[in-house]
C-alpha cells in the first residue's frame, strides 16, 4: 500500500530541513572561527615573548689574529675557505693549502655569534667558541648601541663564556629552570644566524640529556628542532614564559646548514659555570679518580644487574678520592646522592659540577650486593682534559695537533659514519700542522699513507711502519666528501 503525505506536512518537513542545514553551517563556521582565534592567540603569545626578550639578546662580533700557510699565506680573501662556499659545494671545496712548509702569515679574521645579557650592569652569557682567542669583541644591542666587551672567563670544556660590557640599567633576560622542561614543549631560539640580527625561530624540545656528541668534554644537551644556524651560537633558547632555558651552541649537520637538529647547553649547567667564572675567572671541577665505562646487556648480567644502567668502574687511580673511599675495580655505581645514574656521561657531569671538598654518597653494586660509600670529592687536576682526550702523551699524531678516538656506535650515528669506518678526529690543536691544512673535529681519517685504517689500532700499525714518521699522508672524510692532506711535524 502506498501512503500519501498530507499536503501540509511537506512544507513543514522542508522548513525543518532548511533550519537544520542552516544551524549546521553556522556551527561549522563557529568552529572554524574558534580554531582561527586559537591560532591567533598562540601567534600573539609567541610575539609577546619575543618582544620582551629581544632587547636583551645581543650580536657578538669578534676579531682574531690567525695564521695562514702554504700557497695561500694568510690571505683574508681566501674564498675557498669561506663557509659560504663549503656550505653550498661541500667540504671538498676547502682548499688543501698545498705547501704547508711555507711560513704562515698572520691576518685578522672576523667572526660573529650571539649572546644575552643576564645582569643590568652588563654581564653576558655566550659560547666559548664565539669569543675564544678574540683580540677584540664588539657587542651590538637591539637598539643599535655598540660596546667593547672584555672576557671575564671561559670554560672550553662546556663551551660557556662570560663577557662584560660597561653599562647601567641594561635589559636583562631572566633565567629559567632547564630541569623542569619536558620533551615536546615549545621553545624559541633568538640569535644572529649568518649575521642576520634578531632572527627568531620556533620549535619544540626534541630530547633531553644528549651526550657523547663529541662536541664538548661535558655534554648534557637539550635537543631542539628550532632552527639553529651558524651565528646563533651563544644566543638563548627560551621557554614560553620568556626565560632562557639554554644556550644555543651547535647543530648536527653534514654540510654546514640546518638539518632539523640543534643543541643547547642547559641553563642550569651554565648558571653553575657562570657563578664560578664571575667569582674566580675560571671553573674548578670535582674529581672522583676512576676510569668508568658504560654497561651493555652482557656486562650487566655478568655483574648481577637487572638492566644496563649505571657506570662500571674499570680502574681506580692511586691516592684519588675514590681510592681513599674504598672503591674497587668492578664496582657498578648506580646512584649519586640518591639520584639514579643512567650512564657514564651522567656520572661525569654530576661529579664535575660538585664543588671540591663536598662529601657525597655513592650507591654501588659489588658482587651482587648493594652498598653505600661516602666520598669526599677532590679537585680535578689541571691536565685532566688533555689526559681524557689523548689517553696518553704518546697519542698517535699528537705532534701534528690531532686528538683521535675510535668511533663508538653513538658517535658513528651522530656524525653519519659507520663503526670501523675510520678514526674520528676528536680535536685539532690551535696553530698546529693539522689546523693549517684545514682539518676539523668531526672529520674521519680513512687512510694513512694510502693504507686503509678502520680504528686506532690499525692507524698505529701503519704509522709504526712508516719510513718518514714526521710526514704523513691522510685521506680525510667530512660527510659525503673526502680529500687528501699532508701533515708535517715541525
Amino acid at each position: 500500500m502506498i501512503r500519501q503525505h498530507h499536503p501540509r506536512v511537506v512544507p513543514v518537513l522542508a522548513m525543518l530541513v532548511f533550519l537544520f542545514t542552516s544551524m549546521s553551517a553556522t556551527l561549522v563556521a563557529a568552529d572554524d572561527n574558534s580554531d582561527i582565534q586559537l591560532l591567533a592567540r598562540t601567534a600573539k603569545a609567541f610575539a609577546s615573548v619575543v618582544k620582551k626578550a629581544e632587547p636583551a639578546v645581543v650580536h657578538v662580533a669578534v676579531e682574531k689574529s690567525v695564521k695562514g700557510g702554504g700557497n695561500i699565506p694568510g690571505n683574508p680573501f681566501d674564498f675557498f675557505n669561506d663557509p659560504f662556499f663549503e656550505r653550498f659545494f661541500g667540504p671538498q671545496f676547502r682548499h688543501p693549502r698545498m705547501d704547508p712548509r711555507k711560513k704562515p702569515r698572520q691576518f685578522k679574521q672576523r667572526a660573529a655569534g650571539s649572546g644575552f645579557i643576564i645582569s643590568p650592569d652588563g654581564y653576558i652569557l655566550t659560547n666559548n667558541h664565539v669569543v675564544e682567542k678574540a683580540d677584540k669583541i664588539t657587542v651590538r644591542l637591539n637598539d643599535k648601541r655598540e660596546f667593547t666587551a672584555r672576557v671575564i672567563g671561559t670554560d672550553p670544556q662546556s663551551d660557556v663564556a662570560l663577557i662584560k660590557i660597561d653599562g647601567n640599567n641594561l635589559p636583562v633576560l631572566p633565567l629559567g629552570d632547564s630541569d623542569k622542561i619536558e620533551v615536546g614543549e615549545w621553545v624559541i631560539a633568538i640569535g644572529s644566524p649568518f649575521e642576520l640580527n634578531q632572527t627568531v625561530t620556533v620549535g619544540v624540545v626534541s630530547a633531553k640529556g644528549r651526550n657523547r656528541m663529541g662536541i664538548n668534554d661535558y655534554e648534557n644537551f637539550i635537543q631542539t628542532d628550532a632552527a639553529i644556524n651558524p651565528g646563533n651560537s651563544g644566543g638563548p633558547l627560551l621557554n614560553i614564559y620568556g626565560q632562557a632555558i639554554g644556550i644555543n651552541t651547535a647543530i648536527f649537520s653534514r654540510s654546514g646548514g640546518y638539518m632539523g637538529i640543534g643543541f643547547a647547553i642547559p641553563i642550569n649547567m651554565a648558571k653553575t659555570i657562570e657563578q664560578q667564572l664571575r667569582k674566580y675567572g675560571k671553573v674548578t671541577r670535582g674529581w672522583l679518580g676512576v676510569v668508568i665505562q658504560d654497561l651493555d646487556e652482557d656486562l650487566a648480567k655478568s655483574f648481577g644487574l637487572d638492566r644496563a644502567q649505571g657506570a662500571l668502574v674499570s680502574e681506580v687511580s692511586d691516592n684519588s678520592p675514590a681510592a681513599k673511599a674504598g672503591l674497587r675495580q668492578g664496582d657498578v655505581l648506580v646512584a649519586y646522592n640518591g639520584t639514579p645514574l643512567t650512564n657514564v656521561a651522567d656520572l661525569r657531569n654530576k661529579v664535575a659540577m660538585t664543588a671540591p671538598g663536598t662529601r657525597v654518597t655513592l650507591e654501588l653494586i659489588r658482587d651482587g650486593h648493594k652498598k653505600k660509600v661516602e666520598v669526599t670529592i677532590g679537585e680535578q687536576p689541571s691536565d685532566f682534559s688533555t689526559r681524557v682526550r689523548t689517553g696518553s702523551a704518546e697519542s698517535p699524531l699528537a705532534a701534528m695537533g690531532l686528538t683521535l678516538q675510535d668511533l663508538t656506535p653513538e658517535l658513528a650515528d651522530q656524525f653519519g659514519y659507520k663503526v670501523n669506518q675510520g678514526v674520528l678526529v676528536a680535536g685539532v690543536a690551535p696553530d698546529s700542522p693539522a689546523e693549517r691544512v684545514g682539518m676539523q673535529a668531526g672529520q674521519l681519517i680513512e687512510e694513512v699513507n694510502k693504507q686503509r685504517v678502520r680504528n686506532l689500532r690499525e692507524l698505529k700499525k701503519v704509522l709504526k711502519r712508516s719510513k718518514h714518521p714526521k710526514e704523513v699522508l691522510l685521506r680525510v672524510r667530512a660527510g659525503d666528501f673526502s680529500q687528501y692532506v699532508v701533515l708535517r711535524e715541525e
